[in-house]
């Protein structure tokens, strides 16, 4: 160690630059180093989000259309083919649930469940859903199985 590496002990210097607005002799009086004039400036500034500088913003500039409706229920999809996969692995045997479904990953826990047509359900099996396509609940009933809404 020699004077070539003296530093103070860390937190020991504080120095958060000039202050502002005291006066010309501070160097950084008057404007405060905010510049002359404009929003920037002013006390109470604030950029709203999207603003470009008063140029039309991107949200009001490009095209709107469509409709969202705020009702509208989402449902998870599962088709009969992965029902008859869980049949075959021994995974289930006469009942499938939400819980059957949820540990086997095919839904999410807030999910609504959709049973939907595709494929085939050789199994007799008894089926707990929200929802079931006029497919799948033909589907279910003729392999002798029962299909139970939620």
């Amino acid at each position: 160690m020699d004077l070539s590496n003296l530093k103070p002990a860390e937190g020991a210097v504080n120095r958060d630059g000039k202050r502002l607005g005291r006066g010309q002799g501070s160097g950084k009086g008057g404007t405060a180093a905010r510049g002359h004039k404009g929003a920037k400036s002013r006390s109470g500034y604030s950029k709203k989000i999207g603003f470009e500088g008063g140029q039309m913003p991107l949200q009001r500039r490009v095209p709107k259309f469509g409709f969202k409706n705020i009702n509208r229920k989402e449902y998870q999809g599962v088709n009969l083919d992965k029902l008859q996969l869980l049949v075959d692995n021994k995974v289930v045997k006469g009942e499938v649930t939400f819980d059957t479904l949820l540990e086997n990953r095919l839904v999410r826990k807030n999910e609504l469940v959709k049973i939907l047509g595709n494929g085939e359900l050789k199994a007799k099996l008894k089926v707990s859903a929200h929802k079931f396509s006029a497919s799948a609940k033909a589907a279910i009933e003729a392999a002798g199985g029962e299909a139970i809404s939620l």
